[in-house]
């Protein structure tokens, strides 16, 4: 288990970061999506999301949305989401508690210096961090998990109910170079990468519905792990073109 300080960090985590646009924007946005009719693939997507969630005893709801279908998701290139990988895990580790000084070695070696957003090019320069910012950037080990999962690095995605393996998964950069983690990558198709964006947004749902019930998470669901999956998810898909540091969990 992860120190309180971090689970502190979870509260803070649900809060939605829409620096890029209003909360106007953003509603006007959604609400296009939804008004939009939705496509036999997203249907079908849908679909088969709530018959896992219903075997698993996890509650749905039939009026959420469809998400992005092959045709309206943002491709990623192999190279890039390998770069957002690096950053993200680098900021895990200093989210950890790593000192700074391994820190800079690390962005050293991995020519790492333009790979992170504004936000967490702030926090891998700032030598005193609050424990606030600690926290929340520790939580993205669990979207680093799922970028490697997207690169082919990782197997399979397990049900989000455990905090991932965090030394196999620093294990899997440690001794790669950013051009041999960029070669060794095998990006996945985005029919896979979307079943798992459906599948985390109606997750999310219902974690983030039970804690306004003052209810744990339903079915063995760790709401923290869903939560960070459901962001990175969003990203990989392009979400309403929401940039790192802005991406929203509606549910």
């Amino acid at each position: 288990m992860r120190p309180v300080w971090i689970l502190i960090g979870l509260t803070l985590g649900f809060q939605l970061t829409l620096m890029g646009q209003t909360n106007e924007d953003r509603r006007r946005n959604i609400e296009k999506r939804e008004a939009a009719t939705p496509s036999p693939e997203a249907l079908d997507r849908k679909a088969h999301s709530i018959a896992r969630l219903k075997s698993e005893g996890v509650p749905t709801v039939d009026h959420l949305p469809v998400i992005e279908d092959s045709k309206q998701a943002k491709i990623r290139t192999k190279e890039e989401i390998a770069h957002r990988t690096i950053a993200v895990c680098l900021t895990a580790v200093k989210g950890e508690g790593v000192d700074q000084k391994t820190v800079d070695l690390l962005v050293k070696h991995f020519g790492a210096e333009k790979f992170f957003s504004p936000k967490e090019a702030a926090f891998i320069k700032n030598p005193h961090p609050t424990q606030k910012e600690l926290a929340k950037f520790s939580w993205r080990y669990e979207c680093y998990w799922v970028l490697l999962w997207s690169l082919g690095y990782i197997d399979k995605l397990a049900r989000p109910e455990q905090m991932c393996d965090v030394p196999k998964a620093t294990g899997i950069l440690r001794d790669l170079s950013t051009e041999q983690f960029i070669e060794h990558a095998k990006l996945r198709p985005i029919g896979e990468i979307l079943d798992q964006a459906d599948l985390l947004y109606r997750y999310d749902w219902a974690a983030v519905n039970a804690r306004l019930k003052n209810q744990s998470a339903p079915a063995k669901l760790e709401s923290g792990v869903v939560q960070e999956w459901h962001y990175v998810l969003n990203w990989l898909i392009g979400y309403m073109d929401q940039q790192w540091d802005d991406i929203s969990t509606d549910t």
